[in-house]
């Protein structure tokens, strides 16, 4: 850590962890929830770039947008309840976790241009370094980590 003494920066030969972002929302299936959620998940990112200095760049925005969008849309679609948007980040990374009702994991499809809908799980794939499924005891939650560094 350093402290800032008459404008000079002394190092104080310790450093503090500092915990990420978090912040949670609750919805309920009801119209417009999938619109709720993405402007949840942008108004995270402007907390990430103003608490933790975070480089965002617009592209890697959208990317995270449309993670939300398709993992919320899922939870929308598949549960019988609501669902819980989740989102934990810091200067390198968002991690986007939805909680739902459903106990049924979800089913990634091989790739297949000529399939009309149920890309949703191929596309968060293809985006988020990593993404994970465990059923918990009301349901299932799903994580998706998606990097900001726009390489």
């Amino acid at each position: 850590m350093d402290d800032h003494v008459g404008g000079a920066v002394i190092p104080t030969g310790f450093d503090v962890p500092v915990d990420p972002l978090r912040r949670a929302a609750h919805y309920t299936g009801e119209p417009g929830c999938i619109a709720e959620a993405r402007a949840f998940a942008a108004d995270f990112v402007g907390r990430l770039r103003t608490e933790w200095c975070a480089q965002i760049g617009s592209r890697v925005e959208e990317e995270l947008m449309l993670v939300v969008s398709e993992l919320v849309t899922n939870a929308d679609r598949h549960s019988n309840g609501p669902y819980i948007l989740e989102l934990e980040g810091t200067d390198t990374f968002v991690s986007v976790y939805v909680y739902d009702s459903s106990g049924a994991l979800p089913r990634r499809f091989p790739r297949d241009p000529e399939r009309i809908g149920r890309h949703g799980l191929e596309i968060v794939h293809a985006l988020a370094k990593r993404v994970t499924v465990e059923r918990v005891p009301v349901g299932k939650r799903v994580c998706a980590v998606v990097g900001l560094s726009s390489d």
